[in-house]
């Protein structure tokens, strides 16, 4: 049985995978080694510092000569960044959580597919309108960034499916497993973008003790909330929270978000933590399923091992 859907048809891959383009895990090595593996590689941006994209980029074309693209936080980029990753004729350019539009026709001219990852139907609605050739629908069971309000996966992926149609929609958030990718499938999904699972594998940019978090990590000691980036001084907009396993500093601040803001002294300890090393330098982004996250491979068998289970999964559906 293969997995052949409208995605991997679009980009000649082997398997209906893409890797979600994380900042600070994503570099070039994991990336390269999903491409090579049979998956689509997306590279994180890197905060769209050009000689952090040369160099992974360069990362990249020395580890595979399969398809591969790089993915922006919308709201953190100008048209200068964009042009920049064009110049590396990647296959794909993927925007998360903003309005693409400013965007979208510069990635058209150079002939890459255009994804948009959606956390609403009315996100979804400009996506279909702006001629996304792919659309990822975030569940709120992701790790990392989402939007505040979103919806889950499960109920989320069949709607955006039906408004988006013939768009080939990817699901995100929750899938760690080949299990949750055949059941993304059966929901009319045409594969799955995969982020904490691909965190903890031996090509992700990520320190030590993240991936022990994960392995070590259970869903239900996963949590939403502002309190990090406001401690971190981030500048994400406040529409979306971020999935994170727990941490001291949301621990203290837990719904005193405005407290926090305003508190200058609070925001310059936890610096202060970081550079003496008491807390980790990112918190550690994980998903609702990263329960399913037990080891450490290699990226590219890591993809074929998610196809097969999910082969074996649809087979096993298909005998009841």
């Amino acid at each position: 049985m293969t997995l052949s859907t409208a995605f991997t048809k679009l980009f000649g891959v082997r398997h209906p995978i893409a890797l979600a383009p994380m900042g600070g895990s994503a570099g070039g090595a994991l990336t390269a080694a999903v491409s090579r593996g049979g998956g689509l590689g997306l590279l994180g941006s890197g905060n769209s510092d050009p000689d952090w994209l040369a160099r992974e980029v360069s990362l990249v074309e020395q580890g595979t000569d399969k398809p591969w693209g790089i993915g922006f936080l919308t709201w953190q980029i100008d048209v200068r960044a964009v042009e920049r990753a064009l110049e590396h004729q990647p296959r794909a350019v993927m925007f998360s959580f903003g309005d693409p539009s400013a965007y979208t026709e510069r990635v058209r001219r150079t002939g890459a597919a255009l994804i948009i990852q959606v956390t609403d139907l009315e996100e979804a609605r400009q996506a279909v309108d702006l001629g996304a050739d792919v659309i990822v629908a975030q569940g709120t069971e992701s790790g990392g960034h989402g939007a505040r309000h979103g919806r889950s996966t499960l109920p989320f992926v069949p709607v955006v499916v039906d408004l988006a149609a013939p768009v080939p929609v990817l699901a995100a958030g929750g899938i760690a497993d080949g299990r949750g990718l055949a059941a993304v499938l059966a929901l009319g999904a045409a594969g799955a973008l995969i982020g904490t699972r691909f965190q903890a594998t031996a090509e992700a940019l990520v320190h030590p003790s993240t991936v022990t978090a994960i392995v070590e990590g259970h869903g239900q000691d996963t949590e939403r909330n502002r309190v990090l980036d406001i401690a971190r001084g981030s500048r994400w907009p406040a529409r979306y929270t971020a999935r994170t396993l727990g941490h001291r500093y949301l621990d203290q601040w837990r719904g005193r978000e405005a407290e926090l803001a305003a508190d200058a002294r609070a925001q310059t300890e936890y610096q202060d933590d970081v550079a003496r090393g008491d807390l980790p330098p990112l918190p550690v982004w994980a998903g609702e399923a990263v329960d399913l996250v037990t080891d450490q491979p290699p990226a590219a068998d890591l993809v074929g091992a998610l196809a097969t289970q999910a082969e074996d999964a649809l087979n096993r559906a298909g005998r009841h």
